[in-house]
């Protein structure tokens, strides 16, 4: 009851977005009139096929671009562009390679001027919070692609925004490090709640990690359906409701195509 209670604000609306790209070939329909909301402190995974258009909805969630028609809001207030209540994780980390650990995560902080002892003292604790102590002075050259990943998200968490964005973050990894990323993402997020709007196109990562899936179909890309996932955490692979939501949410993308 009380983590329903704490989902009850819905912090992102959507209202009939579609997105079309021009292109040399003509205009691209990518996202055709889709509704959603997203409440506090939720994990929403959008699901979906390869190139179906998930990550132009977060791009246009997030404000990186501007939707066609419709509207989105965050917070109550209209999105246009990005903003820091905002924060976005991609599959490859766009870490300042010239930058140690330290430099990248305090980095948004510094640019909005706040105070040297309160951002460092801020970045610390994402910093430990991923994982990462011990590991302030290195430069992102000298990390594995999963410490990487977990700059990233220090980095995001670092700016204090509303709601997280993250785009397939894991999907670059091996499997091993996915799954172990998987966990570090469900311990942060319980120690430090945020609402995150996830996408991926793996199932297992979708059941694993999600509040509610929607799950998106092809390229225009609008909802088929949606599930919550009523499963304690942390969540197994094997347990058989968990396969259950497997085999039961794989029918439905097959249909969706």
């Amino acid at each position: 009851m009380e983590r329903e209670r704490k989902m009850s604000r819905e912090v992102i609306v959507c209202k009939d977005i579609s997105k079309t790209f021009d292109t040399a070939r003509g205009p691209v329909h990518v996202i055709d009139k889709v509704s959603l909301s997203v409440r506090e402190n939720e994990l929403l995974v959008l699901f979906g096929p390869g190139q179906c258009g998930k990550s132009t909805m977060i791009n246009c969630m997030s404000g990186l671009e501007p939707v066609s028609s419709g509207s989105v809001e965050v917070s109550g207030r209209l999105v246009t562009k990005p903003g820091p209540d905002r924060g976005v994780v991609y599959q490859r980390m766009a870490l300042f390679p010239w930058l140690t650990v330290m430099g990248n995560v305090e980095y948004g902080p510094k640019v909005r001027g706040v105070p040297k002892k309160e951002r460092r003292e801020r970045a610390q604790h994402y910093i430990n919070l991923v994982g990462l102590d011990g590991f302030e002075n290195s430069y992102p050259n000298q990390l594995s692609g999963g410490m990487q990943q977990r700059v990233g998200i220090a980095r995001a968490y670092c700016n204090e925004p509303d709601v997280l964005f993250m785009d397939e973050p894991f999907g670059h990894l091996d499997a091993q490090t996915r799954y172990l990323m998987q966990e570090d993402l469900m311990k942060i997020w319980e120690k430090e709640k945020r609402t995150i709007v996830f996408v991926t196109n793996n199932i297992e990562e979708a059941v694993y990690l999600a509040d509610r899936i929607i799950v998106m179909r092809n390229c225009p890309t609008s909802i088929k359906t949606e599930y919550e996932i009523k499963l304690p955490r942390p969540r197994d692979y094997v347990d058989p409701e968990f396969l259950r939501y497997r085999e039961e949410i794989s029918a439905v993308v097959d249909k969706a195509l």
